[in-house]
């Protein structure tokens, strides 16, 4: 059984390890159910995070304060990241300085909304701010309302739709139960968060987790490049695993953005399972950006919620 400590450090060592583990199946080539840290991708070294990784770094060294967290982001961003998405390069690059991230976002926001979307799109823009929500939680844990202020925040500072809000504000809180119950958390508690969504958007959330605990992770593949179709992913990943290490397995088995949806899940099974349930052979391989290994992100997470109610 795993402690309220270690599943603190299970938040960002589960979302490495998903990322790590994915980031060589992102173009398509099959795991075939064994799923290694081989690396790839963008030109990431074997059990090297991605931007996925280094962006959920960056929200912890900012205490989850949107403005700290903007600063920490232009930090990333000005350090030239081996792969970065689309979305979160053209805000960014429009900016100088924190404050005006959040205009920047906006403006992308409203230009997105008014292009064609593929008919296999959810809705909202991209997954680039779900992949690093992982951690919001930590400074705040069991002050839901604080927790969906915060991920709504930092999500907006690059996806300022509220699609992707959405996505951010219910993966921020269910990591938040998963911390706080461990073994009672169960994966239908991610509903627990529909309260802090407006309630026009409410029923698609509500039918979109429905169909989530019910289909395997290769339904959203198609999608998964979305904030919303990650989400879904990443909770099918979850629903239908049997632990963290076959949870990250199923995800990177769904295919599409394999190591965005299995970073995003494997931040939601560390809060479960815990740290502790993360292979050795894993732990040692996993290293990346800013030059920090599985330690060093143990000791953040810790760090970001030593303020937070027991």
């Amino acid at each position: 059984m795993s402690t309220r400590e270690d599943r603190i450090k299970g938040v960002l060592l589960g979302q490495a390890a998903g990322d790590a583990l994915g980031a060589g199946y992102e173009t398509g080539k099959p795991s075939h159910g064994r799923a290694r840290m081989i690396g790839g991708g963008f030109g990431f070294e074997p059990g090297e995070w991605t931007d996925d990784t280094q962006q959920a770094v960056c929200v912890v060294l900012g205490r989850s304060k949107p403005q700290a967290v903007a600063g920490e982001l232009l930090k990333w961003y000005h350090d030239n990241p081996k792969d970065i998405g689309s979305q979160t390069r053209a805000v960014m690059s429009r900016v100088k300085t924190p404050r005006g991230l959040p205009m920047a976002s906006r403006a992308y926001a409203r230009r997105a909304e008014a292009r064609p979307r593929p008919r296999s799109w959810y809705p909202g823009t991209g997954n680039g701010s779900l992949m690093r929500t992982g951690p919001v939680c930590l400074p705040y844990l069991g002050d839901r309302a604080k927790i969906a202020e915060a991920a709504r925040k930092v999500s907006d500072l690059t996806h300022a739709d509220p699609w992707s809000g959405d996505a951010c504000v219910l993966w921020s809180l269910a990591i938040d139960l998963a911390v706080r119950l461990g073994d009672k958390f169960i994966p239908e508690m991610v509903a627990g968060g529909l309260p802090w969504l407006t309630e026009e958007r409410q029923k698609f959330w509500r039918d979109a987790i429905r169909e989530a605990l019910w289909l395997r992770p290769r339904r959203f593949r198609y999608g998964n490049g979305s904030a919303a179709g990650c989400f879904l992913a990443a909770l099918s990943a979850v629903a239908h695993a049997d632990g963290l290490e076959d949870g990250l397995q199923l995800a990177v088995d769904g295919g599409g953005d394999t190591d965005t949806v299995a970073a995003v899940a494997g931040a939601l099974l560390g809060a479960w399972h815990g740290a502790s349930a993360i292979p050795a052979r894993w732990r040692k391989a996993m290293w990346g950006w800013p030059g920090m290994k599985t330690r060093d992100l143990e000791r953040l997470a810790l760090q970001a919620a030593a303020g937070a109610a027991a």
